[in-house]
């Protein structure tokens, strides 16, 4: 078999060696993590991740803290916090909001699921009830700011990371309500309008909104501590020159929490804010979700050698020749690069505004951006598919349908028992920052099914006009792979770097909407089209080069995206 099993061995050895990494990170000190379900009051199913500090007995109560992630983010995703957090002694409870990860749909139901968690945190019985805070980024400052609302004597203090108080989704702040508040909004939010009514997050000193809930007349003054935190009126705003994604993955963001629970909270260990490991835990997920791209490519290579799959191997490749393959080349090659990489990125928005105009979730597609990044996948194949005969004819290899769609399968079922296997181990999935690749839970599963069809056809298309273009045997390994890794990814590389340009240089993103979130997070969301794009540029090269066709690597990323996309996003509507 010529070590063809080799990759799928070091694949499996980098997510071990990753994931043992976030394990002792995220348990450093005898913190024990717990996967937990409980019920809410409306009897919906919650789930969260129970951080449980040594220090936290029956017998001696430790302080508590709820944390909340953003929208369509996941409890994995304040992982920084949580560690940080349990490290000095409090427990942490890292909520699924209501329709995100296996907490029940559909989102923002129940106050975003928050009075159910910091209820579910108070009948802990080695939780200091005297003695809870609230932490939420984005969407989650709504959830724990309707947790205040519905308990407003439960909870001693709070700490928003680039979330606000008021309309639509949270009461109006005042200089008594919520209890004792840090806000860490960044220099370059992406959601300073919708957040505080400013332009420019940088401008938030000068929100009206914001004095109301600081009790000033004028601007506030980052780093001061208004009011008593004694009668429960303290407010302070910490500045970070970072982003609203940002937020949850800085030192400096954490840190000020640290700092505030300390100042607002008895009974945590007087470790210095500065003192922080969590970053070891990114690291080590990231290892391991590079791992299990190397496991995918070399499971498929090893699969690849059974006699079931013989009809799917080239046989120039075992010969050591290789088939002779046309392709673009000169200005033909260079027009094909430009729209290839180019048009996807120009469709973005305009296919992900259509979607949420008129696919909005239902019963049968029930996840709003798993809808729009459909349709935008739709658009671009029909494109793509009008273009098709345009691209370099190759001929078509017979027979290979059945064998691709069961190496596909079974490529995936191994990859996906390694994350089953991970979270079982050491309690983590396979990410790093926005990019997390989850388990499915039962209803997500059945998601699956319904999303997998369109956004296989894609790739499909995609993938096959792809190598039409630019792939010959003839070509160098790396030559290869980066050209196609960039004719997948460099549009939206583009896109990224003018939004973040223009946001760095104006202090606001290229916005010509005027719905005040859309392009915002829209272009977050973009971000992680770059790293997925080229995890499938990766596998589709290479399972290109060993079999000929680009229908195995096409099969293999329709289902490897669609879970991704599935597992990680919000559940809007009742499935």
């Amino acid at each position: 078999m010529r070590g063809r099993w080799s990759l799928a061995i070091a694949g499996v050895l980098l997510i071990l060696a990753g994931g043992l990494l976030a394990h002792l990170t995220q348990t450093a000190g005898g913190i024990r993590i717990q996967d937990v379900r409980f019920k809410g009051a409306k009897g919906n199913t919650m789930s969260a991740l129970l951080y449980i500090p040594a220090n936290a007995t029956p017998q001696i109560p430790a302080p508590g803290i709820l944390a909340a992630h953003g929208y369509i983010n996941s409890r994995e995703t304040q992982d920084g916090f949580a560690i940080e957090f349990a490290r000095r002694g409090y427990v942490v409870l890292a909520l699924d909001q209501t329709g995100h990860g296996y907490s029940d749909p559909p989102a923002f139901a129940h106050g975003f699921g928050g009075p159910d968690g910091l209820a579910y945190l108070r009948s802990l019985e080695f939780v200091d009830k005297a003695n809870i805070g609230l932490e939420g980024h984005s969407m989650g400052g709504w959830a724990v700011l309707a947790a205040a609302a519905a308990m407003p004597d439960d909870y001693q203090s709070m700490v928003l990371e680039g979330s606000s108080t008021g309309k639509p989704f949270a009461a109006d702040g005042t200089p008594s309500w919520p209890r004792n508040v840090a806000l860490v909004f960044a220099q370059y939010e992406e959601f300073s309008t919708l957040m505080w009514g400013v332009d420019r997050a940088r401008d938030v000193t000068q929100s009206p909104k914001l004095w109301a809930m600081f009790g000033t007349q004028g601007p506030v003054e980052p780093g001061k501590v208004y009011g008593d935190i004694a009668k429960g009126t303290a407010r302070v705003l910490y500045t970070p020159a970072i982003t609203h994604p940002a937020e949850h993955i800085s030192h400096e963001a954490i840190g000020y929490s640290l700092d505030w629970f300390a100042k607002t909270l008895k009974g945590g260990a007087p470790l210095p804010a500065g003192d922080q490991i969590w970053f070891r835990k990114e690291i080590g997920t990231l290892i391991a979700l590079l791992g299990f791209v190397v496991l995918l490519i070399g499971a498929f290579d090893a699969l690849l050698e059974a006699k079931m799959y013989s009809r799917l191997r080239l046989p120039e490749i075992a010969d050591g020749t290789m088939p002779a393959h046309s392709a673009a080349d000169g200005r033909r090659w260079t027009t094909a690069f430009i729209l290839t990489a180019f048009i996807p990125a120009l469709t973005y928005y305009p296919a992900l505004a259509l979607a949420g105009t008129f696919v909005k979730p239902s019963a049968w597609l029930p996840q709003g951006i798993t809808n729009q990044i459909m349709v935008w996948a739709v658009i671009n194949a029909l494109i793509t598919l009008a273009l098709m005969r345009f691209a370099p004819k190759r001929a078509r290899r017979a027979g290979i349908v059945g064998q691709s769609v069961v190496i596909a399968l079974a490529t995936v079922a191994i990859g996906y028992a390694a994350l089953w296997l991970a979270d079982l181990a050491f309690k983590i999935d396979f990410r790093f920052w926005i990019v997390a690749l989850k388990l499915m839970s039962a209803r997500q599963a059945l998601m699956f099914l319904i999303y997998l069809v369109p956004f296989t056809a894609f790739f499909v298309i995609a993938l096959h006009v792809l190598h039409r273009n630019f792939s010959t045997m003839a070509a160098g390994r790396a030559s290869l792979y980066l050209s196609n890794i960039l004719a997948l990814t460099l549009g939206f590389i583009v896109l990224l770097a003018l939004q973040y340009g223009t946001l760095w240089l104006t202090g606001k993103l290229f916005d010509p909407l005027p719905d005040p979130g859309f392009v915002p997070l829209s272009t977050i969301v973009a971000i992680q089209f770059v790293p997925l794009l080229a995890i499938c540029a990766v596998v589709a090269t290479f399972t290109w080069r060993r079999t000929g066709s680009s229908l195995p690597g096409a099969l293999i990323c329709g289902l490897f995206v669609t879970w991704y996309v599935v597992a990680g996003t919000a559940t809007q509507a009742a499935f």
